[in-house]
């Protein structure tokens, strides 16, 4: 199957007070070479979100979660000065108990979520983290990178965001 560049997903499994989190170390040429994540991926050929994030999840993690135990929370669009362009779906899914498969993208970690923020994350994934601790209203979120990767614009639901204000608490 092929690969949908520019559409991905990106899901947050929570255990208590943990989420599992992805140290991306092992992909050579990889953008998000050294940083923490969620589990997730590219669409493959005719996948709606919700089946692309099912299939990642397992593929990633080997936990098989059904779809109305995934929660779809926000449309993230990322894009560069460089030229990138990606429209994520982002989600949230419960533990089905148990620990994740070991997974060839890099080191899966239990993370408490007090201690997300200390890692070393995308400017924006930390935004996003923020608003889901907020609110468990879908949101749609816009954050645009210059060519060294900083965050130079964020939009929450189509309004101007002031991210560096927003950052500055997060700390």
């Amino acid at each position: 199957m092929a690969k949908r560049e520019g559409l991905t997903t990106l899901c947050y499994i929570e255990r208590d007070d943990e989420y599992l989190m992805l140290h991306r170390i092992s992909k050579k040429n990889d953008l998000s070479k050294d940083k923490w994540l969620g589990v997730g991926g590219h669409f493959e050929d005719d996948e709606s979100p919700e089946e692309c994030i099912k299939r990642e999840i397992f593929e990633e993690s080997g936990y098989d979660i059904p779809l109305d135990e995934i929660d779809y929370r926000a449309i993230i669009t990322f894009i560069s000065d460089r030229g990138d362009y990606e429209l994520m779906s982002l989600f949230t899914a419960k533990c089905p108990g148990g620990e994740p498969k070991e997974c060839d993208e890099g080191k899966l970690e239990w993370v408490k979520k007090k201690d997300v923020y200390g890692l070393n994350l995308w400017e924006g994934d930390k935004i996003f983290f923020k608003l889901m601790e907020e609110s468990d209203k879908f949101f749609s979120l816009k954050m645009a990178y210059d060519v060294n990767d900083k965050l130079r614009e964020a939009v929450l639901n189509g309004k101007e965001l002031d991210y560096k204000k927003m950052l500055e608490e997060i700390g």
